[in-house]
């Protein structure tokens, strides 16, 4: 069971990141900015979703 978890754990962490990338490419076009916005991955996910809501 714990082994589950984890793996949910890690899903939502690499889903963070691709989103991140993803909303960050397509608002800056930058390869850079999409790097540094996958590193902070759902702090730059939920800053996005408030201020351009």
């Amino acid at each position: 069971m714990a082994m589950h978890k984890h793996g949910a754990t890690r899903a939502g962490i690499g889903f963070g990141v691709a989103l991140a990338i993803a909303i960050s490419w397509t608002a800056n076009k930058s390869i850079l900015w999409a790097i540094l916005h996958g590193v902070l991955s759902w702090f730059y996910v939920i800053y996005y979703a408030i201020r351009y809501q």
